[in-house]
């Protein structure tokens, strides 16, 4: 086992952490985020401001310029420029879930340690959204 392999562990557990800390795990709290017509709460705009100051230097000085992560080749980004209708289907179904659910995956998957029931039925009905497209996907190809 390589010394740095602990890096991912670490930055999701800081990930997480930041999560619950900001309260970006709380359905309501994100729903109320989302309702810009009505009682519009602006405080998780900070949260996601704060993650673009550290972000957006870093993006700028270590994945820009190609550099090499720690721990493989290179960075897990793609590199596809096509906007087609499999991303914009995707991208709205992904959003009218967010909008519905109240919760993005990371912050659900962030906030399982609560034990809440419904975080844990919408993990559940994500991951069989996700299977069931992923076969799908397979037998069309």
């Amino acid at each position: 086992m390589k010394h740095y392999s602990i890096i991912p562990l670490l930055s999701g557990l800081l990930f997480g952490a930041g999560m619950v800390i900001s309260g970006m795990v709380d359905p309501v709290k994100v729903i109320a985020f989302l309702d810009v017509a009505g009682a519009w709460k602006i405080d998780l705009a900070f949260v996601m401001g704060g993650a673009l100051l550290v972000f957006a230097p870093m993006y700028h000085y270590v994945i820009k310029p190609k550099q090499k992560p720690l721990d493989h080749t290179e960075f897990c980004i793609s590199k596809s420029q096509l906007v087609d209708k499999k991303l914009l289907l995707g991208a709205s179904l992904f959003g009218v879930g967010w909008g519905v659910a109240g919760i993005c995956p990371g912050p659900a998957i962030a906030s399982l340690s609560g034990f809440n029931i419904k975080l844990i039925a919408f993990i559940i009905a994500m991951i069989f959204g996700m299977t069931l497209v992923h076969k799908i996907q397979n037998k069309s190809q």
